[in-house]
């Protein structure tokens, strides 16, 4: 599985982040995973185009994980593709329905496909995939992805092999350590410095305290908001407090293959 990071930003533009995105690709399928603000942009600079992705996941309805999810619709359009499966918790309809009522024209130019996930295990763009709640403002879920489809998967375990999760928004806490137990890649919003007080994401104190004593290949940091830059290190000092574990910053563009 081969996962790339199209945004690492925030609801706060940077310059340099583009809102949040992930390409996954496996041998059976590509799917997108949210689509926030320049995820579009950040489609169109992969091999894989807005042309190659026909499966949208939301994490939740946030404008900074939605806002190009009608542009992705009018680019395949225009592309000449025909489908989009758009994916995500209870009111994902309903926010399909609306932006479609905004820009009528927009109807039915796809065959549309649009469904509600919860936390239990599902299939998507070609990945077995399980949904976690988190603690966010809005009703959000946490993915845990297969790296290959139900025909050639392992049984889920502690072990690494082909698993990635991304917490989607979300404080931490000792369930979603647990949910990502045994991944080989875990990406997880951390927005702030310890010395912001912030509800519904993480400090990294508080990501560390929540991440010791679990095995994890390797943790991304992603969700930055202005605030954090120039003060990673920093960051990355705090968690380490606590967690020893293989943590780094996600960047805009950085892709990592999970064997």
């Amino acid at each position: 599985m081969r996962v790339t990071f199209l945004g690492t930003g925030s609801a706060m533009p940077t310059g340099e982040r583009f809102q949040t995105g992930l390409l996954l690709e496996n041998d059976d399928g590509r799917l997108l995973v949210d689509c926030g603000s320049g995820a579009l942009h950040g489609l169109a600079r992969t091999g894989v185009g807005y042309e190659g992705v026909s499966s949208v996941l939301l994490t939740h309805h946030h404008l900074d994980h939605v806002a190009d999810l009608l542009p992705l619709l009018k680019a395949r359009w225009l592309a000449g593709e025909e489908h989009l499966e758009i994916a995500g918790p209870r009111g994902t309809k309903s926010l399909v329905d609306g932006l479609l009522d905004v820009h009528e024209y927009m109807q039915d130019r796809l065959d549309l496909t649009v469904r509600e996930v919860g936390p239990y295990e599902f299939e998507i763009g070609g990945f077995d995939v399980e949904g976690y709640e988190t603690r966010h403002s809005m009703y959000c879920l946490a993915y845990r992805f297969d790296g290959v489809s139900e025909s050639g998967s392992e049984a889920r375990g502690t072990e690494s092999r082909g698993v990635f999760t991304f917490s989607g928004d979300s404080e931490a806490f000792e369930g979603l350590a647990n949910f990502a137990e045994g991944s080989a890649v875990f990406v997880h919003d951390c927005s702030f410095p310890d010395d912001v007080d912030v509800s519904g994401h993480p400090t990294p104190t508080q990501l560390g305290e929540a991440l010791a004593g679990h095995e994890i290949g390797r943790v991304y940091l992603s969700h930055q908001y202005p605030h954090t830059e120039g003060r990673h290190e920093e960051m990355l000092d705090s968690i380490a407090q606590t967690y020893d574990g293989d943590v780094r910053v996600a960047e805009d563009g950085l892709s990592v293959t999970i064997r």
